[in-house]
């Protein structure tokens, strides 16, 4: 075998071999642009985008927050003297309920009651006096100004009279309000002063209801709105009305303090309690509500894709309005009637074939 021979024959090996090689390849290469090939609808006929779509509706809105508070009493105060002095008499029991007026602790008045009576007899005396002389000055028997001195001595006895009194009323401690009554602080036998607490006393029908709200809501708080709340050891909800609201804004928070009043005749709640909150702003009639999924955030504004009558995407610029937890309020940009896509937002584009499925 000569030279040239041996040459020859080492380039067909080569190109046996670098068939071997390459052969499988292409061979794979072809099955899967004949695979992608099978996987369209066709020559010239785009696959359709299956979605979800939503036919617009009007529908009543009732735009409400969900926010936290906490339940006050309708009255609280802490009981205490207004004098000091020995307890001589406690005339209440522990979470007696009690009526305004009703006399809780006694204090001692001795002193006090034997010079109420002393200036009794004194006014008596006085008055009599009065009388001969109103008499005499009747007469001309006197001067005006003896029968003056008569009767200024009679009328500065009965005010030292009306000053006793009103101490001695200060001995007897009485319920502010109607309310039920805490834990006793004191026992008989003790002094206390005007800084001792004898006991707290609370109402708690109605309730109040302290909560905040965002700043921005501020303007939509009118005085009459319903709020409906729960709390942990009841899922049952409860109807209060707002009546009334701080005219500032929390400049820490960037809220508004409102408050809520509530019939709590079964004192199921109690001051301190903590409660979830819905606080209705408002309703709206006649508004069109999406998905919150179909709206796309844009520089500009917000978009949405519908579906036209040839079953294709169509982009919608369109204004919003209220967000609650699930749906978005469409201002305008859209109308009732419209097919809005509810799914596939993201994949959709302007002209796109679909194939849409309603849903309610």
């Amino acid at each position: 075998m000569n030279k040239q021979t041996k040459i020859i024959l080492f380039v067909v090996i080569l190109l046996v071999v670098a068939a071997a090689i390459l052969y499988p390849r292409l061979d794979l290469r072809k099955s899967n642009d004949t695979s992608v090939a099978s996987a369209g609808a066709g020559p010239g006929q785009p696959s359709a985008l299956p979605v979800k779509v939503v036919k617009l509706q009007r529908e009543t809105l009732t735009s409400q927050l969900q926010v936290t508070g906490s339940i006050l009493a309708n009255e609280s105060v802490s009981i205490r003297p207004e004098v000091s002095g020995l307890v001589t008499r406690i005339a209440f029991k522990e979470g007696q309920y009690v009526k305004k007026g009703t006399p809780l602790l006694y204090l001692d008045d001795d002193e006090l009651q034997a010079q109420y009576q002393r200036l009794q007899y004194t006014q008596k005396l006085y008055e009599t006096q009065e009388n001969r002389q109103k008499q005499l000055l009747e007469r001309e028997a006197i001067s005006q100004e003896e029968y003056d001195i008569a009767l200024n001595q009679f009328n500065t006895t009965i005010s030292d009279i009306k000053l006793v009194e009103a101490q001695l009323a200060k001995r007897i401690i009485r319920a502010p309000f109607d309310g039920i009554l805490g834990l006793r602080e004191v026992s008989e036998g003790s002094v206390i002063g005007t800084a001792d607490i004898i006991t707290n006393i609370v109402n708690i029908d109605p309730i109040k209801i302290d909560f905040s709200i965002p700043e921005r809501y501020s303007n939509q708080v009118e005085v009459g709105a319903p709020i409906y709340f729960t709390n942990e050891s009841s899922e049952k909800e409860f109807e209060g009305t707002v009546y009334a609201f701080e005219p500032q804004i929390d400049a820490a928070t960037r809220t508004m303090k409102l408050r809520a009043q509530s019939p709590n005749k079964d004192n199921l709640f109690l001051p301190g309690m903590y409660v979830r909150i819905r606080f209705i702003l408002g309703e709206t009639e006649d508004a069109l509500m999406v998905p919150a999924e179909s709206v796309i955030p844009e520089l500009q504004g917000y978009k949405v894709y519908v579906v036209d009558a040839e079953n294709r995407a169509q982009e919608r610029v369109v204004e919003i309005g209220t967000r609650t937890d699930t749906q978005v309020q469409i201002v305008s940009g859209l109308e009732e009637g419209d097919l809005v896509l509810a799914t596939g937002v993201l994949q959709a584009r302007q002209g796109m074939l679909v194939e849409y499925t309603q849903i309610n």
